[in-house]
């Protein structure tokens, strides 16, 4: 009776040592799968651009604002002035201010800045589809979407037509614009030539638009030597 007791008693621990044992185990795996999946995040993470937070919720709150702004233009009101409403006047004035300050034209210093001054204007009214966005990168993968080491995206993407026509639109906007500024004037061989260099033939182009009239017969006495 006695062997029994102690046999029963031992077989009890035995098993409650396996149970422990086994929750363990999965503790330890349930463990080791979360550590693997916060390192490839963090790993993602690294691989994107810096400023991706920075720019998604940027983009995810000109969408709500575009949504909202659509939302009260279908009522037919003002949306502009429903916000300018909700705000105080010192706040709109910060508002207006930075409006102003956010792409200031400081004229032409190099053609980076140049391209990415035309690169910013292009893309700041075009509205972002987030959820084509979304669409598009569970499709063709991450690797693929955000361009990867060892990845190929050859063929992966198709443009959709709005896109397309959004882009002759753009293109045919920048011909119609360069269009209007002034072209460079052919050089005139038979004009006299008074000057040492291109910039001092706009100098004197510029003399002789605002002075020209008044030194007309100045000009006439130099030239038959008869100035006194």
């Amino acid at each position: 009776m006695l062997l029994q007791s102690s046999a029963g008693s031992s077989s009890s621990k035995i098993a409650d040592f396996k149970a422990r044992l086994a929750k363990l185990h999965t503790k330890r795996n349930e463990a080791a799968a979360l550590n693997h999946k916060e390192v490839v995040e963090e790993d993602r993470q690294k691989q994107m651009p810096k400023n991706y937070a920075k720019k998604r919720e940027r983009l995810e709150a000109e969408f709500e604002e575009e949504q909202r702004r659509e939302a009260v233009m279908a009522q037919g009101k003002d949306y502009d002035r429903l916000k300018m409403l909700e705000v105080g006047a010192d706040e709109a004035e910060r508002w207006e201010r930075r409006k102003k300050k956010k792409n200031p034209d400081q004229g032409f210093s190099t053609y980076e800045d140049a391209t990415i001054r035309q690169y910013n204007r292009l893309v700041k009214n075009r509205k972002i589809d987030l959820e084509e966005y979304e669409r598009e990168k569970e499709a063709v993968g991450e690797d693929a979407f955000y361009g990867r080491d060892n990845t190929i995206a050859i063929g992966l993407h198709k443009d959709s037509k709005e896109a397309i026509d959004g882009m002759v639109d753009d293109l045919e906007k920048q011909i119609s614009k360069r269009e209007k500024y002034s072209r460079r004037r052919i050089y005139d061989d038979d004009a006299d030539i008074n000057f040492i260099n291109e910039r001092n033939m706009k100098f004197n182009k510029k003399l002789e638009r605002f002075y020209g009239d008044y030194t007309e017969e100045i000009k006439q006495n130099l030239e038959r030597g008869t100035a006194v």
